[in-house]
């Protein structure tokens, strides 16, 4: 069926970030597969990250399809283009059926996007993953695409004012080579090994990040360990508990 939705909210989405200013710097895009099935499975910063990560599928003529709590799927405005869309609804209660449409897709030849994190980071450094990622490539027989999102923290987080005007901002998206499991690896292993690749292209899309506070004020979206003003990832886990959730 042919997808009548995605492609004309891929191109107002990319008006409004021409409209934004936003400087991209995309790289990896080629180890996105033509086709066949694959996750793709980046770090969580932001609110507008799925819309970034989605952008490094187009040059291979892809469609990601992201697993998003069911509370946006709710929305009288996100939730009719989420359908549309084909994304997948995740009720935390009730995972197993969100896992289940997931697999089936991967089967078809869909590309499922996934932060492995759960939640957004408010420290901005890397969480622990779940391993829903690495049990759906183990048994979809299909290869993990890491990558990792930096600077879309800046235009919409939690705990933050939205800056969503004309900004300027640099967004950082960084791909890396496709992850497959190892003969008779468990998913536990194969989460290490994913997590492990993406905090190193975490890593290399900070050190190449063009983006500089504006001041002393302007600290905020900096992690504690490269001089920011970001809570600390202890601090973070803290108010997680108290305030659990997106």
């Amino acid at each position: 069926m042919a997808d009548l939705v995605y492609p004309p909210v891929i191109g107002f989405a990319r008006t409004v970030f021409r409209l934004q200013g936003l400087r991209f710097d995309i790289r990896g895009t080629e180890h996105v597969p033509r086709e066949g099935g694959a996750l793709l499975v980046s770090n969580h910063i932001g609110y507008m990250d799925f819309m970034f990560c989605g952008l490094t599928a187009l040059p291979s003529r892809r469609l990601v399809r992201f697993m998003a709590k069911e509370s946006v799927f709710r929305h009288k405005v996100s939730g009719p283009l989420m359908r549309a869309m084909k994304h997948i609804p995740v009720d935390r209660s009730q995972g197993e059926h969100a896992y289940a449409r997931a697999l089936e897709a991967l089967r078809g030849g869909e590309i499922i996007g996934v932060f492995p994190e759960a939640t957004i980071s408010q420290s901005f450094t890397l969480k622990a993953f779940k391993s829903g990622a690495a049990r759906l490539a183990l048994e979809a027989g299909v290869p993990l695409l890491p990558m990792a999102v930096w600077g879309t923290q800046r235009l919409w987080t939690k705990g933050a004012p939205r800056s969503l005007g004309r900004n300027r901002f640099p967004i950082s998206l960084r791909v890396g080579e496709q992850l497959r499991p190892e003969p008779e690896e468990k998913p536990e292993a194969l989460t290490g090994r994913l997590r492990a690749r993406v905090q190193e292209l975490l890593e290399d899309a900070q050190r190449g990040y063009q983006g500089r506070p504006a001041g002393p004020e302007d600290r905020w979206w900096l992690p504690s360990h490269l001089g920011g003003t970001a809570p600390t990832p202890q601090e973070a886990a803290r108010r997680e508990k108290a305030a659990p959730g997106d």
